[in-house]
């Protein structure tokens, strides 16, 4: 199964080395959202070639399998952006809890991948249509008119998130197949 098509468009003409936003971009939008698709192409490029029982085994010592940070991370940008940002009205958490969220058995390979891109492409519709300084709406994840973050702070704390759980993904793939590299 090719688990990386459907990934980000080339937003920045000639891409990096890695295919990140090359060195000479300034702006500094373009530059974090860059980077946040960078690291969305390298999660669905580090589960890719795996088989389906790998995708859904648990890694010793992680304790997760690969479909299901893949999941994680699809829920994490639903939390943080529709909910958060947007205040959508969304499930935000699955019934069961981190438990459920991280499960890579309960659904198809496909449909796990499928709901995950739909996240991504939600996500970028709301940060293509916002400043990075707008503030989060309340009603969602954030009630206190005086506590709401900015687009900034929330797409800077995606990229963190991304930037760990990829960084676990990449020993993680390691363990399995011996699979190493960007």
């Amino acid at each position: 199964m090719d688990v990386t098509s459907g990934t980000s468009p080339d937003a920045f003409g000639e891409l990096g080395e890695f295919g990140e936003p090359p060195a000479t971009t300034r702006d500094s939008r373009e530059l974090l959202v860059g980077y946040l698709d960078w690291y969305r192409d390298r999660l669905l490029h580090k589960v890719a070639g795996l088989t389906d029982v790998q995708l859904r085994t648990p890694v010793p010592p992680m304790g997760w399998a690969p479909l299901g940070l893949v999941r994680h991370l699809g829920m994490v940008e639903r939390r943080w952006l529709r909910w958060g940002f947007a205040a959508e009205d969304v499930l935000a958490r699955l019934p069961g809890g981190d438990e459920a969220e991280w499960d890579a058995t309960s659904e198809p390979t496909a449909a796990i991948l499928a709901a995950y891109r739909d996240e991504v492409e939600r996500s970028r519709t709301l940060i293509a249509r916002a400043e990075l300084d707008d503030p989060a709406r309340t009603g969602g994840r954030f009630r206190d008119p005086e506590q709401v973050p900015s687009l900034r702070r929330i797409v800077f704390h995606l990229f963190q998130e991304y930037a760990r759980h990829v960084g676990q993904l990449d020993v993680a793939r390691e363990l399995v197949d011996g699979a190493t590299g960007e």
